[in-house]
């Protein structure tokens, strides 16, 4: 009888134990999504904010530029002044975002670097989009299209119409450091004399004094400079040795300033207004 009396005892004991894990486990789900949302909630919290908010809020929109390739960005030595078709161009996107434009001066080699360094949001002064940069930054759509094609003394634009009378020996090839020009000229030139010319704002007057036969570079740039130098023929601009486009250079990463950047430009390359800033300096 005392045996008999054990077993139902015990099987309620086993009922208990079983049923302990249970209202555990039934808890659980509850604990879990607050753990969940706490952590989605910190996570937020500790991701960088878009340019879109920040700059904005800051109040200041920084454009690192060049500020030596004119028409796009021009940096006037004697007053520290930036001039160009980008830098209309910067001015109206910052006032979107209801901030002004600091230019932050940058070289062409630097460029990237001072861009994925955090000292600038956004490249802007006539930057050509290549795989190479593309590979640390973002670009924004287009603005233009370009390539490379020579500029020479007018009286000699007969003669360096093709990339084989140009890499010739004994013929001056001329070209500024650091960015697409220099890359192509050193992939293409390899019996002409190739000089680097350290100032992008004063390389065409090599030419001009006779110390250069030929500088290759963007066809908008040799336009440009056939118009501010009568003594200079930019020779094919219509007709380029390369494909090639132009646009900002934006962080990687930060998808919705991009996205906004992106529509900026398709409104400003349909509405006139990127070419009234390009025609005020190549017309």
């Amino acid at each position: 009888m005392k045996r008999a009396a054990t077993l139902p005892a015990l099987a309620c004991l086993l009922a208990v134990t079983a049923a302990a894990p249970a209202a555990s486990y039934a808890s659980a789900p509850a604990a879990g999504t607050a753990g969940t949302a706490a952590a989605a909630t910190a996570q937020r919290d500790r991701r960088p904010a878009t340019l879109l908010d920040a700059v904005p809020r800051r109040g200041v929109l920084r454009v690192c530029t060049t500020g030596d390739y004119r028409p796009f960005s021009y940096r006037d030595p004697a007053t520290g002044n930036y001039r160009g078709v980008d830098i209309d161009m910067a001015r109206d996107l910052a006032k979107s975002l209801d901030a002004r434009p600091r230019y932050v001066r940058t070289t062409w080699a630097g460029l990237v670097g001072d861009l994925t360094s955090g000292r600038c949001d956004i490249g802007m002064g006539g930057v050509s989009i290549t795989l190479a940069r593309a590979r640390s930054v973002y670009f924004s759509e287009p603005t233009r299209t370009d390539g490379k094609t020579p500029v020479v003394r007018c009286a000699d634009q007969d003669k360096y119409r093709t990339l084989e009378q140009i890499d010739r020996p004994g013929i001056r090839v001329v070209v500024n450091p650091g960015g697409t020009n220099e890359q192509f000229a050193r992939a293409h030139i390899k019996r002409a004399t190739l000089t680097v010319h350290p100032d992008n704002t004063t390389i065409f007057d090599e030419i001009i004094a006779g110390r250069a036969d030929v500088m290759m570079t963007d066809a908008s740039e040799t336009r440009y400079q056939a118009k501010i130098h009568p003594e200079l023929c930019a020779v094919h601009p219509d007709q380029p040795f390369t494909f090639a486009e132009k646009g900002y250079a934006l962080p990687r990463g930060d998808d919705q300033f991009k996205a906004y950047v992106d529509q900026w430009v398709h409104l400003a390359t349909h509405d006139g207004t990127y070419r009234k800033y390009e025609d005020a300096w190549m017309k």
